[in-house]
């Protein structure tokens, strides 16, 4: 095992798995690893599924580069896509295949740049107010930091962090950035250390979700987790399956509504027969959402938090047209 295999190990690996097996045995399935990190999910997915074929996104070179030299011994069944998962429809497209068998997202920010320290995702150590996930993008948190208003970074902290200190916070970031600018994640835990009230620090570390909102909002997640989720689920062939991890209760939340809205029949109340294009789109493979278990947690942490969702696509958008696939 190299080292990148061992920093890293899939959470609810095997759960994943099961749950997609049903639309991954058939030859030349097309699976969709949306948020492919080191390629953890994708390795397990293609030695259980001999016949598959994957396609692998990511916004960040660095994991793509590393993922490529883990899955290579796969050879024409890998195809990497640097992309936001948003993007999924296009990837898919430009590859030739016009639906997919199964997909899987892992969300939140990913081992590779947790434990890049230099990459400023992570508030226990000093580092460059990074927070990038895609290092070619331009929008830093020391940008957000140092140019949005007082009322902006308020919003933020609140929508993005569930921060009941936001104002607070916000407003000593204003001040302190007169006096000089904020570059490094040290200055800014110190500083919202010192805002926090001392019963409040007992809770937990006051940083965690300021930090956490910056990271959402330089790389755009919950407005791309938006898009994604419908796009995945539109890209779905009949008797496709759609896996979701989500680790905090804003993602979550986006999952669970288009799941719900996409699983309710569409068909106006008092109607006597339910005609065909007001049935659901999908089935919902688990009753609300599936939490690690004590094994899991204590093998592997990072799985602690962890919401699992997944369905089934069982009608096509247009019931008239049956979705075939074109192989490249």
């Amino acid at each position: 095992m190299n080292d990148n295999e061992r920093i890293h190990t899939p959470v609810l690996l095997e759960r994943c798995i099961e749950l997609l097996a049903p639309a991954l045995t058939k030859p030349g399935a097309v699976f969709v690893d949306a948020t492919l990190g080191m390629g953890g999910h994708s390795a397990g997915i293609l030695e259980r599924f001999p016949e598959a074929t994957l396609v692998g996104l990511d916004r960040d070179p660095e994991a793509l580069a590393i993922a490529g030299e883990r899955l290579e011994r796969f050879g024409p069944r890998v195809h990497l896509v640097h992309t936001v998962y948003d993007g999924i429809r296009e990837a898919v497209e430009g590859l030739g295949f016009e639906a997919i068998d199964g997909v899987l997202f892992d969300l939140g920010v990913s081992s590779l740049q947790l434990d890049r320290v230099e990459r400023g995702f992570s508030y226990s150590k000093d580092a460059p107010l990074d927070m990038r996930m895609d290092g070619t993008s331009e929008l830093t948190a020391e940008t957000v930091l140092a140019e949005y208003s007082e009322a902006d970074l308020r919003r933020i902290f609140r929508d993005y962090g569930e921060e009941k200190l936001a104002g607070r916070y916000a407003a000593r970031i204003v001040e302190a950035r007169e006096r000089e600018p904020l570059e490094r994640s040290g200055q800014l835990v110190d500083l919202i250390v010192k805002a926090t009230p001392v019963a409040l620090q007992r809770q937990g570390h006051p940083a965690k979700r300021v930090f956490q909102a910056l990271r959402i909002e330089v790389n755009q997640e919950l407005a791309v987790l938006q898009r994604a989720i419908p796009a995945a689920i539109d890209a779905l062939a009949v008797g496709g399956r759609i896996v979701v991890e989500a680790y905090q209760s804003l993602e979550d939340r986006i999952v669970k509504r288009e799941f719900q809205a996409r699983s309710t029949s569409s068909a106006p109340a008092g109607l006597p027969v339910e005609l065909p294009e007001h049935r659901p789109e999908l089935k919902l493979l688990i009753r609300g959402a599936e939490l690690a278990d004590d094994d899991e947690k204590a093998a592997n942490p990072r799985a602690t938090p962890v919401r699992l969702r997944a369905a089934e696509r069982v009608r096509p958008a247009n019931t008239s047209t049956d979705q075939t696939r074109r192989r490249p």
